[in-house]
């Protein structure tokens, strides 16, 4: 059989196996654009001016067979040049600190002149050869240059060593490959296939197949997460895809994914999945700071980061956050680090939006500039993308911010002072022609410009900064001006300019995506293909263009395995929470709802609020009026901790001696991804249609849209407020032994631009009033009661935790 060739650049080379010393809060930031302008500029420069004789880019590449595989080194030698019948390799670097401070080349640097070396020597039969380093100041374009010569036989054994350490890592992956591919060829669905399950698995494989991407409209308890990961491993055994990313929005349901892949393995899968957890949530030390004074984890965390890595790679298959922590401290390296350097070796990594999307912090390792592979993307609970794809895309910067870093800074540098004051003006100029708390721009005007040349400043100053009092102080502010300029690099037709004073007076402007379909699509290009999966990804030509900018997506809707007849779902028509209704009279007709759905059966309920002001308003007349000894009522409170969140859930026991009512707010922490299971709970009530708060960006996306012909109401409004609405009444009916009652509670419901949104399984939907309701309550809980008696023969197996999304 013909070897595999496994390619790697002379830089990755030597970046990898010989990286060392201490990391740092910039270690592995890309310098600014102007900088890399710059620095290329400067490379032209001095390649003119070597001469005639002096070649410039020169593409080399070497193969080294092994005995399994070749690997090719290549890359391109700054310039090539002889002198005194000495041929001479010369790598030249651009930097912003003193010349002085450079006692000897750095040591990657010399490295890929050595390889170029190399390479060269061993192509022309040489005996000897001279590398040199050039080294240039930006701004100065004072140089410096070291050059020495080596032998061949010291420079082939040093060549040969590299490859070798190199050729451990890609021979180990090779071995593992083969090994997982062979343990998917009698990989069976670990579970009976419930209805519908078998559709989706076939439309996940299929359009991985065709290179596609897919948006699937499934119900919950379908087995989501079980339905894509299972395809999307049997493609990547059939050589469809290399690594599988599954993506998410919240905690709970990496651990689904988690739960999923293992299930897998018990299987007969070998499958090495990593889950990347929050750097704040890994890090060691109580204050964050990759500071090599402060942190033991970050002093010479190079020079051991490989080992570790080699190691646990090699011994284990999942990669979870204990796991790491353990490996991290064994070996005294950063966590958050050794995670990344494990995700590159991995077949599946399961992580949240950010690490693919995000332009700040997404891996660059698999999705840098011009990198593509053979990734498949699982996107689950896709409907969160639209604003967390508008939140990765859109930058602001405050004057106020502005102006106390200018004050911070000018014991520091005259130069940057002057610099801020000129952007600090520019924003007050924009705040004066303003006649409103918000008005659109045409665009950013020439800010960007000015910020280019602060960025440019601030790069040099903390390349040898004054002392640690200014890098803490300036850093923050640092990061918002780069992010500012990122986004200030995509913005074109799907962003919206406009500058706004906030609640506590200050005064910003920002680069607002109002459609994020563009950048989505580019990052998802760097992949093979996407499935996009939701409970409530209606309507879905909407979601096809929040997030794709394809034609020729595929969409499915999967039908839900459940039976209607255990399901309640009652429209409440004579009960409204619009703000011109609400008031006495109409909170008391709420809370005299919830009662009587409470009253005709003991057990636990939530109820779901558009605001956090009308959930008190109404739980207050709820405990003036309604409440009873039998009744115990808890209430979801802003920004729960973790440990908050698990006590109110953990209230939800299986059914108690008393009924539970929980007061919770739509689009919340409890609204979606939680899962009450059976007797823990039986019912749900949605008061509400979830519109969003009138703000200034939901009337910029409702003005942007309606020019485009669009309908802008329903994108900015209706839409969002819908989704709120299905992901809560999606608590009560989990799995296939769940029994509950939904209750919408608001007139708008019946209108058909709300009824036109409703899932195919609310198509049983009835209404009722305060009158009837207990009535329709009574005849349902009754009906259940019927069929319990009669028993479930011929059910199907119940999948075990971790089929479910």
């Amino acid at each position: 059989m013909e070897k595999p060739v496994i390619r790697i650049s002379v830089r990755n080379l030597v970046e990898f196996i010989l990286r060392s010393g201490d990391l740092t809060s910039r270690s592995g930031t890309a310098a600014d654009k102007e900088a890399m302008l710059k620095g290329s500029r400067f490379h032209r420069k001095i390649q003119k001016q070597m001469g005639s004789t002096y070649q410039a880019e020169v593409p080399l590449k070497k193969e080294s067979e092994y005995e399994d595989l070749i690997l090719c080194v290549e890359g391109r030698a700054d310039g090539i040049f002889a002198e005194n019948e000495t041929v001479c390799i010369d790598e030249i670097k651009g930097i912003y600190k003193s010349l002085d401070s450079l006692e000897e080349p750095v040591q990657v640097h010399r490295a890929q002149a050595l390889c170029y070396g190399w390479i060269y020597m061993e192509a022309h039969d040489l005996e000897r050869i001279d590398i040199q380093m050039t080294y240039g100041q930006l701004d100065t374009e004072e140089i410096r240059r070291f050059r020495e010569t080596i032998a061949r036989e010291k420079l082939e054994k040093w060549y040969q060593d590299l490859t070798d350490e190199y050729y451990k890592w890609v021979s180990y992956q090779l071995a593992w490959r083969k090994e997982r591919n062979a343990s998917m060829e009698t990989l069976e669905f670990p579970f009976p296939y419930r209805k519908g399950q078998r559709e989706m698995v076939a439309g996940v494989y299929h359009a991985i197949s065709e290179e596609a991407q897919i948006f699937i409209q499934a119900p919950t308890g379908i087995g989501k997460t079980m339905s894509a990961i299972f395809p999307a491993v049997r493609a990547v055994g059939q050589g469809k895809g290399e690594t599988v990313f599954y993506l998410t929005a919240r905690t709970i349901t990496r651990t689904v994914a988690e739960d999923a892949f293992s299930i897998l393995r018990g299987k007969g899968l070998h499958f090495k999945s990593i889950t990347i957890t929050a750097k704040e949530k890994m890090c060691f030390c109580d204050d964050m700071d990759c500071d090599p004074q402060k942190c033991p984890y970050a002093k010479g965390h190079y020079d051991r980061i490989n080992d570790a890595v080699y190691e646990l790679w090699t011994k284990e298959e999942a990669f979870d956050r204990e796991t790491i922590l353990a490996q991290a401290e064994k070996y005294s390296v950063c966590p958050f680090e050794i995670t990344l350097d494990l995700a590159v070796w991995m077949d599946g990594i399961v992580c949240d939006y950010n690490y693919v999307f995000d332009p700040n912090v997404y891996l660059k390792r698999f999705f840098g500039e011009n990198i593509k592979g053979k990734y498949l993307f699982l996107i689950d609970e896709a409907h969160n993308l639209v604003d967390r794809g508008r939140e990765m895309y859109s930058a602001s910067l405050c004057k106020e911010e502005i102006e106390s870093t200018r004050r911070f800074v000018r014991a520091h540098s005259s130069r940057l002072y002057r610099m801020l004051g000129k952007a600090a003006k520019q924003l007050e100029v924009l705040k004066e022609e303003s006649s409103s708390s918000w008005q659109v721009l045409e665009n950013a005007g020439t800010l960007p410009v000015t910020l280019l040349s602060i960025q440019g400043e601030m790069d040099k100053l903390l390349e040898e900064p004054p002392s640690q009092e200014f890098v803490d102080g300036i850093l923050k502010f640092y990061f918002a001006v780069r992010d500012f300029l990122n986004i200030a690099e995509l913005v074109d037709e799907n962003y919206v300019t406009y500058v706004s004073t906030d609640e506590d007076g200050k005064f910003r402007m920002k680069l607002f995506c109002v459609n994020p379909a563009a950048n989505l699509q580019r990052c998802l290009d760097r992949g093979v293909s996407t499935v996009f999966f939701s409970a409530t990804l209606l309507p879905l030509a909407y979601y096809r263009k929040m997030l794709s900018t394809r034609n020729e997506n595929f969409g499915m809707y999967v039908n839900s395995p459940f039976e209607e007849e255990k399901r309640c779902l009652l429209l409440c028509r004579d009960v409204s929470s619009r703000y011109t209704r609400r008031g006495y009279e109409e909170y008391r007709r709420i809370a005299e709802y919830i009662a009587r759905m409470s009253w005709k059966k003991k057990g636990n309920y939530m109820i779901f609020f558009p605001s956090y002001k009308l959930m008190e308003d109404v739980f207050e007349v709820y405990q003036e009026e309604f409440s009873a000894d039998w009744v115990d009522c808890i209430c979801q409170q802003a920004s729960m901790n973790e440990r908050e969140r698990e006590e109110f859930l953990r209230e939800f026991q299986a059914q108690g001696e008393k009924t539970l009512l929980g007061f919770c707010v739509m689009g919340g922490i409890f609204s979606e991804g939680i899962d009450l299971i059976g007797d823990r709970l039986i019912g749900v009530a949605v008061v509400g249609t979830g519109i969003p708060q009138i703000g200034c960006e939901r009337e910029i996306l409702k003005e942007y849209y309606d020019e485009k012909g669009e309908p802008g109401f329903d994108y900015a409004y209706r839409y969002p407020g819908m989704n709120k609405v299905l992901q809560a009444a999606g608590r009560v009916i989990r799995t296939r032994e769940d029994i509950g009652v939904i209750l919408l509670m608001d007139e708008r419901f019946m209108n058909r631009e709300y009824r036109m949104l409703f899932p195919r399984e609310w198509s049983s939907v009835k209404t009722c009033t305060i009158g009837t309701v207990e009535a329709s309550l009574k005849d349902f809980w009754e009906q259940v009661s019927e069929m319990e008696s009669c028993g479930n023969e011929g059910t199907e197996p119940e999948q075990e935790d971790g089929a479910d999304a």
